[in-house]
């Protein structure tokens, strides 16, 4: 019976994963999300400008509320300014750098309380997901999207609201680089072998090892995202 509450879920989630917002009657999203969706889907990629008329039309809403996301956006550096422009902003190696660093440290407590406090049910989710990845190893965009579900699904985990708040700004951050690291030769294997460990220890509920894992995992990415960088300068 666990498995179809799993599958149940687990469908839920791909299906809010999978929104796009195209026109005003899907407005159970604001302005905000739908120009964030359309920068975390790479719609609009970094350096590209932001019109506030085009997007108003896009996405079926007035220019109001698309210029306070705008602000809004800008004041997260998600964009910036260029003369009277805005522009998607795009990380440098530094901030990269401390991006990943923060990142691994708040998402290793993540999943260190998951390993404390994640309900059964949560952890067969998890697992069930590990399981589905090693699918789709081949296709490595829709291994990202899998992905987000997975860490997000984990965050949720943690059963820390303050935790979550903190880790979805992280994320929004992760919107601005261009590419998957998992479109890497062999990333996606062993990403998803990485995963793996991760659930393992929070079914076993150490949390410690949890912890190691997540961090582990996080700098294996850095460290493909920094050979995917290298490459393209």
């Amino acid at each position: 019976m666990w498995r179809v509450w799993a599958a149940l879920l687990l469908e839920l989630l791909e299906y809010n994963g999978s929104i796009k917002m195209h026109d005003g009657k899907q407005g159970q999203k604001d302005a905000y999300e739908l120009v964030l969706d359309a920068i975390d889907t790479g719609l609009y990629l970094p350096g590209e400008r932001l019109v506030e008329s085009e997007l108003a039309e896009r996405f079926g809403v007035s220019r109001t509320p698309i210029r306070e996301a705008l602000q809004r956006l800008e004041t997260q550096s998600l964009l910036r300014r260029e003369g009277r422009s805005l522009i998607v902003a795009s990380l440098d190696h530094n901030q990269l750098a401390e991006l990943y660093a923060v990142r691994a440290e708040l998402e290793g407590l993540a999943a260190q309380l998951a390993a404390q406090h994640a309900g059964a049910e949560e952890i067969r989710v998890l697992r069930e997901m590990v399981e589905n990845d090693r699918n789709l190893l081949d296709q490595p965009e829709a291994l990202a999207r899998a992905n987000r579900r997975f860490h997000r699904q984990l965050h949720l985990a943690s059963h820390n609201r303050y935790l979550v708040q903190q880790l979805d700004l992280v994320h929004r951050s992760m919107a601005l680089l261009v590419a998957t690291s998992l479109s890497a030769e062999g990333r996606s294997s062993k990403a998803v072998d990485e995963h793996d460990a991760i659930v393992t220890a929070i079914e076993a509920r150490d949390g410690g090892a949890a912890g190691r894992a997540l961090r582990t995992h996080i700098s294996m990415a850095f460290e493909t995202r920094l050979k995917l960088n290298s490459t393209q300068e």
